[in-house]
Order: structure tokens, then sequence, then C-alpha cells
């Protein structure tokens, strides 16, 4: 048996040498292929290095590309990250809700927060069991429908292809449902809270541009209704599925290939931006997708419905604002210069900014649609305004179904996620009422409202769907148009998506307008071709032929004007649509009313503790006699007087009279400019921290307004009012012009005024004087003046060194005019009243210095170095070289005595005709020596000497006094 056991053991181990041979005979390509590989990361990067200093780029490029390479890479790591910990939570939802549960809610699913809303791990199972076979139909669609319709749409997308596309192993989970059934007996409403955190993986190539890009990766969450209605008595049980977002959902995208230039910081808040916007013009409210599951289904009716009404937001103030301008790195507050963003679905309002002050008052109104009640939501978010990035002071949510319950809510709301602030608003619900009988009354008390905003309040909402047209007339050479609608109500114009190739098209788009006086408005439908130059046609419908008709509707053919004979568009026009037949166009007219009977919520204290604005999960601002911090404060002892403000009662009224313009600029130019065109100008006017605006008057150089504004004047003194002028285009406005503003000086009290003299940076203040129109300051300042050519003085005056007073502007070069050089008299004063004027005595006097005659480097007793040339230098390359003159005031070594001569490229006799000014008096360049280098300029990798050639001149042994001129 030994022997035999040896015997075996000879036999194997030729065997065990030559299978070690093999792996290693296998090991070895891999390791060099790595080690190649290696050496090719490192050649990659230090390629960009040795090609900046090749081609002599300065070392700011290498750090600039370093800085967004590194921002790029922190980005990817980020969001690499974020989808890795998503997948986690939704695979572990249960262990990771059980074991946080003392973590903050909003980290918690929507199920834990709400109690209405149900856990639907049903749902999920059977979404991640037929995951792949959706994975196969988006495959379908993505190869078959969408790339050739991208290829159809340019000729630079002709080589595009999907050449992967995979959606990974995790399905859309639903972590939440809420069902709304009391509301529609004929319909059942649904929310769906979906997250989607998926391994999805969609690569695609334009060959002809030899051009990768792609996504790995996509983190998706939101709040989806889906709407199930009509309910019927037949199969399917249900008529049609309307889906859509109530607000904009969170998205993450993660790039691969050219696209991952998006995760650059600051492209990719853009990029992302931007595909949700896409996706918000079909998914977001007040856009809809809806589905037909039965035949001769009135679709029009459920992708635009009648909106649920309309909700008036003044926006008042705010108090105890977070103060972010601080000083001193935070050791002495500041202020801040808040201004608040409000939000709609996509709806969304900014207003101004008020400088500094943390208890800011904005009095604006605005109106929003409300489509989905319950669901929508205000949003008001505050910010500091700051020239870079602004800082986020405190957001507040109120539900839109308190509104419309309430009627009237008028109280205060804490600001969430800061430490202090609150936000007065007022919210008026605004019922649709479907007759114009109180049109009038409506309208009268609009006119009666001090409106503080651009636009006047509304008196109805008109929504336009629009559908089709049939027979539009051929382009040129008899090819089919790629028709869209520009649909304009007085300055309001909105623009439908374009259909390609077609005369017939169907575009399915709806629109909604605010409407003033539907007395005086018209509609003005402009159908035209995707150059938006040439017109397919028009049609004009006034208003009153609107509200003529039984119930306010119009279900007709429209003939088209300039088209062709068989032009036509269809257009339904109707309050409430009725089921009588399918239609494909309509527009609703609705009067705004607000009920009698609605009585506003008291307005409660401002709360003392900022708090978390209540409502379920801090998701919305619950309303409760207390407020909405829930919170109250001691009621104080009851006045018996009013302690005014000292200005109460000294308001004014302005009255403007916007009349007439002439000779404004065309801006409407065809084909390139060679054929002149007219302008639509229009007007802003802004005043007291309000802003008007006139209407517009169509292809016009001398547009007749003959409107009038009033405005109360409560500031003083020295308010001004601007007048902006613009031509009114489809996507941005043209500047037409600025006159002066003009200073309002009202009656009452006097100015304090103050003067301030500004001369090339440098500035002096006189006393501030008692109230008087007539100051007297009798003070003197000194100026010293490098060229009285090219400068000017500039006398500011101002109220308290607040509000202006107006400005007066003197250059130099009139001084140089008059006798001895001596200004002495009274001159007018721009942006103040015409009679102002200002009593002002400017003496120049010319500094007398001493030249010399002789040329190369000169130095004069006014501490003038002048560098003239440079002769026979060595060359420092085969291109000769790049010199400069370098200079240093020794002994400081600092900036204020460095000096340098630009660059002369390739020039070994460089002429430089440069002159240096060193502030020292005559007694100190005893002490002095100037040290002078000529240097090469060369890049930072670069292997040329810098160092030409140097010298130092002790300024003690040349009579700079008289000047010396030498080589």
């Amino acid at each position: 048996e030994c022997s035999v056991l040896k015997q075996r053991s000879r036999d194997s181990l030729p065997r065990c040498r030559q299978s070690q041979r093999s792996q290693s005979g296998l090991a070895m390509p891999a390791a060099d292929a790595a080690v190649l590989w290696s050496f090719g990361k490192c050649l990659g990067a230090l390629l960009p290095v040795y090609l900046a200093g090749y081609y002599g780029f300065s070392i700011s490029v290498v750090l600039l590309g370093l800085m967004i390479y590194m921002g790029w890479k922190h980005s990817r790591l980020e969001k690499v990250m974020r989808l890795k910990s998503a997948m986690y939570l939704l695979e572990n939802e249960m262990e990771f809700t059980t074991e946080k549960v003392f973590r903050a809610k909003r980290d918690l699913p929507p199920w834990v927060n709400f109690p209405d809303v149900e856990k639907v791990e049903w749902l999920n199972k059977i979404l991640q069991q037929a995951w792949p076979f959706i994975g196969q139909y988006l495959e379908k669609l993505l190869v078959e429908t969408i790339a050739p319709a991208i290829r159809a749409s340019s000729i630079h997308l002709q080589t595009l292809s999907f050449t992967k596309v995979n959606i990974g192993d995790k399905a859309v989970k639903v972590v939440g449902v809420k069902a709304h059934t009391e509301h529609d007996k004929r319909q059942v409403m649904l929310d769906l809270y979906l997250s989607y955190a998926g391994d999805v993986e969609i690569n695609v190539e334009i060959k002809k541009y030899f051009c990768k890009a792609g996504v790995k990766g996509i983190q998706l969450h939101g709040k989806l209704r889906v709407i199930l209605e009509p309910l019927i008595g037949d199969v399917p049980l249900i008529g049609a599925i309307t889906m859509f977002f109530i607000r904009r959902p969170k998205l993450d995208i993660n790039w691969t290939g050219l696209t991952n230039l998006l995760d650059i910081p600051g492209l990719n808040a853009m990029s992302d931006t931007m595909i949700m916007d896409a996706i918000a013009s079909h998914l977001v409210l007040p856009n809809r997708l809806t589905v037909p599951l039965v035949a001769d289904l009135h679709v029009a009716q459920l992708r635009s419905p009648l909106p649920r009404g309309v909700v008036r937001i003044h926006l008042l103030e705010a108090e105890d604002l977070t103060a972010k301008d601080t000083v001193i790195k935070g050791l002495i507050d500041g202020k801040s210069d808040p201004y608040a963003v409000l939000r709609v679905g996509t709806q969304i309002f900014t207003s101004h900014h008020v400088d500094s002050n943390l208890n800011p008052q904005w009095r604006e109104m605005y109106e929003v649609i409300v489509h989905e009640v319950p669901g929508q939501e205000l949003e008001v978010e505050v910010f500091d305004k700051d020239p870079d990035q602004d800082d986020f002071l405190g957001r507040v949510k109120v539900d839109l179904d308190i509104v419309k319950k309430a009627r009237i809510v008028d109280d205060w709301f804490n600001l969430r996620d800061v430490p202090s602030g609150s936000v007065h608003l007022r919210l008026e619900w605004l019922s649709l009422l479907s007759s114009a009988d109180r049109l009038s009354e409506v309208i009268q008390k609009n006119q009666n409202l001090t409106s503080k905003t651009a636009d006047p309040p509304s008196a109805a909402i008109l929504a336009i769907y629009l559908d089709q047209a049939f027979d539009l007339p051929m382009r040129k050479g008899n090819k089919d148009p790629s028709p869209l609608v520009q649909i304009s109500i007085q300055d309001t114009t909105k623009e439908s998506k374009t259909c390609y190739g077609t005369n017939s098209p169907v575009w399915e788009d709806a629109f909604t307008f605010f409407i003033q006086d539907p007395r005086k408005q018209d509609i003005d439908i402009q159908v035209k071709d995707d150059d938006r130059a040439s017109s397919l046609g028009s049609l004009s419908i006034p208003l009153t032929r609107l509200m003529a008709t039984a119930q306010l509707t119009m279900d007709q053919w429209f003939q088209l004007e300039n088209s062709g004979l068989g032009s036509r568009i269809y257009i339904k026009i109707v309050l409430r649509v009725s089921p009588t037949s399918f239609t494909s166009d309509f527009i609703f007219l609705q009067v705004l009313w607000l009920s009698e009977d609605a009585t506003p919520t008291t307005p409660s204290p401002r709360p003392l503790d900022p708090g978390s604005g209540g409502g379920p999960g801090g998701i919305t601002a619950e309303l409760n006699p207390l407020g909405p911090g829930g919170l109250s404060k001691p009621l104080p002892s009851r006045p018996q007087h009013t302690t005014p403000d000292p200005e109460f009662g000294t308001e004014g009224v302005l009255r403007i009279h916007l009349v007439e313009a002439q000779n404004l600029i065309a801006k409407d130019n065809f084909m390139g400019g060679m054929v002149k065109g007219k302008s639509d100008p229009y007007v802003k006017m802004r005043v007291a921290g309000m802003t008007f605006r006139s209407h517009t008057i169509k292809e016009n150089l001398n547009p007749v307004w003959n409107e009038l504004y009033e405005v109360i004047l409560t500031q003083l003194p020295g308010q001004e009012i601007q007048f902006e002028l613009f031509d009114k285009d489809i996507d941005q406005d043209d500047f037409l012009g600025r006159p002066r503003p003009i200073m309002l000086r009202k009656n009452g009290k006097e100015p304090k005024a103050g003067a301030e003299i500004i001369l090339k940076g440098v500035s002096h203040k006189t006393k501030i004087c008692e109230r008087s129109t007539s100051p007297r300051w009798d003070e003197a300042f000194h100026f010293l003046v490098r060229d009285p050519r090219d400068e000017t003085l500039t006398v500011k005056l101002s109220h308290s060194w607040g509000q202006s007073l107006g400005t007066l502007t003197l250059p130099l070069r009139e001084v140089l005019l008059e006798p001895g050089l001596v200004v002495d008299r009274w001159l007018g004063l721009d942006g103040a009243l015409p009679e102002s004027q200002i009593l002002l005595r400017a003496n120049l006097k010319v500094l007398q210095t001493f030249y010399s005659t002789a040329t190369m480097l000169r130095l004069v007793c006014t501490q003038e170095t002048q560098v003239i040339m440079c002769v026979a230098l060595a060359a420092c390359s085969k291109d000769g070289a790049d010199p400069y003159v370098t200079f240093i005031l020794l002994p400081d070594k600092k900036a204020s005595t460095k000096r340098r001569t630009a660059t002369k490229k390739r020039d070994l006799n460089p002429e430089f005709n440069e002159r240096f000014d060193f502030d020292f008096t005559l007694e100190e360049s005893t002490q002095r020596r100037l040290d002078l280098s000529v240097k090469n300029s060369v890049s930072f990798m670069s292997r040329e000497r810098d160092l030409i050639g140097k010298l130092q001149l002790d300024l003690d042994q040349v009579d700079i006094k008289a000047g010396v001129t030498q080589w």
C-alpha cells in the first residue's frame, strides 16, 4: 500500500506543477493589464497639466479644471450614496420603521404619519412580480416608438438608437394609499405615495457624432393622484383613469457617458429642473394624463375639468425673521433682506424684497386657480436676498381645503425649519358662479379695492381647451405645415404645443386665464407655423358674444380668418359641460364671487414659539382659535385711545396720467432685420414700492394710452417715479427706453438734507441740516486729481442719507474751460424738481512738475518712474524672449511698492513707454533703493529661464529733483 501511494504521488506531482504553470500563465496577462490600466490613468491625469504647460496656459486654468473635476466627483459620490440609501430604506422599511421610531417624522413612511394612509404590500408584491414584463414593454416602447419619433424630429438625430434598456430589479414601490370617497359618489379618488429608487440603466448612442450618453440609477418620490371616473354599470365598471401629481415630485438622476457633465455642480440642478419641467408639463396639475377605457366618453371633460375655485392670497407681513446678514463672522447680528415665494402647484409668485428689515411689510395680492381640493396646498417660503445665494428664512404650508371651508382665513402662521419667524396671510376663497347676473356687482367691488399689485383683481376666469383644426393652408411647395396656436387675452399670451407635418392638427391643450372685465376683453387666437412668422389663420371672439349665449355656452365650428376657404377650428365655450355629445374644444367662463356670509377667522396674536406649524406630520398648518402655533398670550389692558405713528394722517395722493409716447424703436423686425416692423409697447411705472402696468397697444410706434393711476404717498421725502417702456413679445419683452426718474416732493415736513461729494472712489459727507428746503452747509473738501480730463465730480443730496433729493454731475473738463479754473454758480440737480439747484464752488489747481528732455529711464521729483525701452536683450529660447520689467522700492517689500510693465511678445528690443508713480517725500528718497528686473514671461511648466537681468539704483545717488534719464 505504501508503494502504491508513493507511485501515485510521483504521478500527481508533474500534473500539479503543470497546473500551477498554466494558472500563473493566465494570471500574468491579467496583472499586466492592471498595471497598464493604472499607468494609463496616471498618464490621463497628467496629460492636462502637460498640455497646459506646453501651450503656456496659466496654472489657474489647471486649478479651475481640478476644482470642476473634484466637484463633479463629489456630486457623483453623493448621488450614488443617496441611491443606495434609498434602495436600502425601501427594502428594509419595516425594520427601519420599528427600530428608528424616535426619528423625525419626515424620515418615516406616510402610513406612520397619517392614520388614514394604508399600507398596500399586496400591490407592491404584484408590481415586483410584473416588473420584468413591464421592462419588456418599456424596452419595446423606447426602441420601436420613441426612437423613430426622435429620429424624425431632427436631421441631427437620424442616427440615434437605444443601445441598452434595462429597468433593473427594483420596482416602483407604493409606500401608502389614501382613498377619498366622501366627495363624489360617481368617482373613486386615490392618493398614491410613490417611491422609486431603481437601478435602471438606459444607454443612447448617436453614431453620427460618436456620442454616447445614458442614465444609471433614478430616484423619484411624490404623491400621484389617481381618479377612477365615471363609475358605470357595465364592464369594466370604470370609464377612464386620470393620473397627475398634485405637486412636483422630487427627482434625482445618476448620469453616465457624455451626460456625466450634467453632474458638474450647477449643471446638476439645472438638468434635473429641465427634466422636472418636462414631467410637469404633462403630469403635474393643471396637466393630467387621461386613459379612456370605454368608447364614446367625454374625455375633454376629464382631461380639463372646471377648476374648484380661486384663492385670493394677500401676503401682508412677517415678523421676527432670522438675521442672516451678520457682521464679523456672526459676532454682530445684522438684518435680512426678505422676500417670499408662493407656490400652488405649477403657479409660482415672488414678492419684492424689503431691504434690511426683520419685520417686513409686503402688502401684495395674488390669485391662484385651485384644481383639486382636498390635496392642493399653498406653500410660502421666505428667503434673504443675497448677491450670491439666497438664505432660507422658513416655510409654511396651508391646506387649501381649510380655506374652502372657512371662506376667509386671516391669520399668523409660524415658519418651520427656522428658530423664529411668522408670516401674516389673508386667504379668500372665491366661488365660481354659472351666471353673469352678478358680474357688474363683482366688477364694481373690485374697482373699490385698493390693489397694490401690477394686475387688478379678477372678475372671472376663462379656461380654454384647444383640441383640433381642419384643412389649414399648406406651406410653400405644397408641404404640410407644423401648426401651433397662440391664444391672447389683453396682455397675456399662451402657446400650445406644435403638431409637426399636418394640416389637420390635434392639440388637446388646456389654458386658463384671469379676466378683469369680460365686457371689454376679447379672445385673440392666432394659428401659426412652427417658425412663428408664417400665419395660418386667426380668430377673434369678443367675450360679450359669449355672455349673450345661453348659460355662457358656445359650441360650433369657427371659420378662420386670413386662411384657406375650408380652414376651420372647432371650439366649444361652455360654463358647465352637458353630457349630450362628445366635444373636443371648450372654453369655461366663470364669475369669481366672494360669499357675503363668509367671515374671516380672527387674526391670532403673533406666536411666541415658532413651532412646526401644526398639521398631521408637519405637512399642513392647521387653524385653531389660538392661532397656527396653538399658543396664546395674555390679553393686554384695553386702551382708551389710539396711539398712531407721528406720520399718520400726512399722506397725499399722486394722480398719474399716462397720455402717449412718440417715435419709439421698432423691435418686431422681419427677414433678419431687412424689413422694419413695429412694436407692441406698454409702460411699467414704479412709485412708493408699487408697480403699475399699462395695457399693450399693438403695432404702434406712437401709442396713445390715456390711462389714469392713483397712489397714496406715505414716505417723506424724496420719492421718485420711474417709467420703463417695453415691447410685448411671446418669449421675452424687448426694452424700449427709460426716461429720467421724476422726483416727488410731498407737501408736509421739509427734508433733512445732506450732501455727499464723490470723486473717483473718494467721498466726503457734509453735515445734515435741520429741516429746510434751502439747506446751508458752508463746508469745503479737497481731492487729489490724476487727470481732470477724464474724471467727474458727483454731488448726491439725500434726506438723512436715505431718500434721494437730487444729483449733480460735474465733469472736471468743464472746469478746465472756466476762467481761472473756477466754477462758482448755481447748478441744476438731476432727478429733482425743475427749480431745484445747488450753489457750488469748484476750484481746480494744477501741480507743477519738473521734467527733463532725455529719454530711456526717467526719474523726476514727483516720484515718478518711466520705463522707455530695452535693447540687445539675451534670447531665452529659439523664439527670442517675452520680456517685461518689474520694480520693487526697497527696503519695503509689499504690494504698494511693486510695479510691473506689460509683456512684449518675441522682442529683444522692447519699447514700453510706461509710467509708474511712488508716494514718498524727497527726504525719504535718500533711504530708498529701486530694484529693477528684466524677466522673460514663461509658463509654470516651461524650462526656459525667467530672469534676463537686473540692477539696483540708490536713489540718494540720483538727482531725482532735476530728473534723470539714462541707460
